[in-house]
């Protein structure tokens, strides 16, 4: 079974011109998933069940060197169900499912 965190984060592109938005774990959400034991997957990733208001998808976090926590990526679909805007503060539940 999987372990489950929520946290809040503001939502950032990856680059200015805003193809691609994340949302960095807090410091304890990072660490619940660097507690869960996994198999070692591609760029250091970890599938995970993301939900934002009405809106849950699959995907996965991924390390950041430069925060030393994850990030999780947010999809246009999800951006737009959702009205989130640049900058905008999100609260996301988390479930780990590795």
């Amino acid at each position: 079974m999987g372990a489950t965190c929520r946290f809040t984060a503001e939502l950032l592109p990856w680059k200015p011109d805003g193809g691609w938005y994340f949302l960095t774990l807090s410091a304890d959400a990072a660490e619940v998933v660097r507690e869960r034991p996994r198999a070692p997957r591609g760029f250091g990733s970890v599938r995970v069940r993301a939900t934002v208001g009405k809106t849950t998808w699959a995907t996965s976090v991924f390390p950041d060197s430069g925060s030393g926590s994850y990030v999780l990526p947010v999809k246009k679909a999800v951006r737009r169900a959702e009205g989130l805007e640049d900058g905008e503060s999100v609260g996301v539940d988390l479930d780990i499912l590795e």
